[in-house]
């Protein structure tokens, strides 16, 4: 069994499972301001995504430790390479933890407010910085044989990359306004519809574009796909078959992280300066002993962390509505 391979699927998969997961909550953070009327509306939002957000991001920090356990050398690179946008990323996250918990500690108004653009960034930074650095993930970075990134932080904002921020941003935020259909009740589930038909305009070029940018070989076949479940996501959702149009935008977005992660391999970093410095599977995983004791303590956690989460969603699973909601104080 070739564990490098294996584990280079794994964290494919991990990270596929943080985008579908994280990428409706982070969509339901950003939509505050574009679909509630008021503080009942935002806290029907809110409470959507309450009882799963802090563990979809259980998917992330998975996928981070797989990487520098199983490949530390693409982990020192990719994250040194990405240092500013990892660093916003994080404080971003931080912020959004703390604003779903300090939100309901104050009574004003204005307290509210502040704590809801710390929401809505917390959301919307992360969301872009995630598709702008796979982007360049897939492009390549300047890098030396050290295997050292050199590019600068402005090099990191080129056209092909700031697409892939915004195809992952607008994508989230589909992917979000579909879950707001399927979980929530009234006007909210009412405006969310209405958004959700109106924003595949937006995101349907944005996805041709970046697979036509992007694919080749066997991800192009992902890529198309993932095309093909965004119109029948859009047209599921003119039809009020709400969990079909979610099920279509999680392909969407599951198929998205397939191309990327299709396209760069056997690489997992390639460098633009010369491909004979590229990170590749082989020459960034640990050691064979290494990758035994991980596939092993995988196999005995990853079905217990499947079966909590899956539990979650299905004890959380009732629509939200504004009747649901308790007075403020």
């Amino acid at each position: 069994m070739d564990l490098p391979l294996v584990w280079f699927l794994a964290i494919a998969v991990l990270w596929t499972g943080y985008f579908v997961l994280e990428g409706f909550d982070f969509g339901v953070g950003a939509l505050l301001p574009v679909l509630a009327r008021d503080d009942t509306d935002r806290r029907v939002m809110i409470n959507s995504i309450g009882p799963v957000w802090d563990g979809n991001e259980v998917w992330l920090i998975t996928a981070v430790g797989a990487t520098f356990a199983a490949f530390p050398a693409w982990y020192a690179s990719m994250l040194s390479g990405f240092y500013l946008p990892v660093l916003l990323i994080l404080l971003a996250l931080i912020g959004r933890g703390v604003a779903f918990e300090y939100r309901g500690k104050g009574d004003t108004a204005r307290w509210r407010a502040r704590w809801d653009t710390v929401i809505v960034l917390g959301s919307a930074i992360p969301a872009f910085l995630w598709g702008l650095i796979f982007a360049n993930l897939v492009r390549g970075l300047e890098m030396g044989a050290d295997h050292v990134v050199t590019a600068s932080v402005f090099a990191l904002f080129n056209g092909y990359a700031v697409l892939g921020g915004l195809l992952t941003l607008s994508l989230f935020l589909l992917h979000g306004a579909v879950f707001l259909t399927l979980k929530t009740d009234g006007p909210v589930r009412v405006r969310a519809r209405a958004f959700a038909g109106r924003s595949v305009l937006v995101v349907l070029p944005l996805l041709v574009a970046f697979v036509a940018w992007t694919a080749r070989g066997g991800a192009l076949a992902a890529g198309v796909v993932a095309v093909v479940a965004l119109v029948a996501g859009a047209v599921a959702i003119r039809r009020g078959r709400e969990g079909w149009a979610f099920t279509a935008t999680a392909v969407a977005v599951g198929l998205l992280s397939v191309t990327i992660f299709g396209t760069l391999f056997p690489e997992v970093l390639p460098s633009s300066t010369d491909p004979a410095f590229s990170l590749t599977i082989a020459n960034a995983a640990s050691a064979p002993y290494t990758l035994t004791v991980m596939s092993w303590v995988a196999l005995v956690f990853l079905p217990l962390v499947l079966g909590y989460q899956a539990w979650s969603y299905w004890v959380f699973r009732k629509r939200v509505g504004r009747d649901h909601i308790p007075a403020a104080h």
